[in-house]
């Protein structure tokens, strides 16, 4: 039975929104899965995250830019930074471009922990995506990326 305090949702619309409460339960658990294979390396899925972005940026970058390619807010990037850096992980440069706003780089220590959890990653992910087709992944990324961009536009 319908409920008149509820809109009604078109066909789309209710698909979507099933897609969406996927989407929360797979991220719960993939931040709990990525934290139990990370875990025997002192990091957690958030310390991976934030380590996976540094090492795969062409460039050293502010903690603000590491948000934004994130998806993150600053605060949240920067307490993990923080964190990062006091175990030795990360070190703060001094940034040309803009005084206040160090540049985050790897040490030896964060890039041996990157390629450590990179190293439990990769098979992990072969096993997960057993038995679906790389076209099914295909899509599925770029329905997110299309949602991803209608989000971000209207945050604009």
């Amino acid at each position: 039975m319908k409920d008149a305090r509820y809109p009604a949702h078109t066909q789309a619309g209710a698909e979507l929104t099933a897609l969406m409460l996927d989407v929360f339960r797979v991220n719960g658990a993939l931040l709990a899965a990525g934290d139990r294979l990370v875990a025997p390396l002192g990091l957690t899925s958030a310390r991976w995250q934030v380590l996976g972005s540094i090492a795969l940026s062409d460039r050293p970058l502010p903690v603000a830019h590491l948000a934004r390619v994130m998806g993150l807010t600053r605060q949240a990037v920067q307490r993990v930074v923080n964190d990062l850096e006091g175990q030795g992980y990360v070190r703060f440069e001094t940034n040309p471009h803009h005084k206040r706003a160090h540049l985050v780089v790897l040490t030896p220590k964060g890039e041996t922990a990157y390629a450590d959890a990179s190293a439990r990653e990769a098979p992990w992910s072969n096993a997960l995506a057993e038995g679906v087709s790389p076209t099914e992944i295909a899509a599925a990324r770029r329905v997110l990326a299309a949602l991803a961009q209608r989000l971000e536009g209207q945050s604009s």
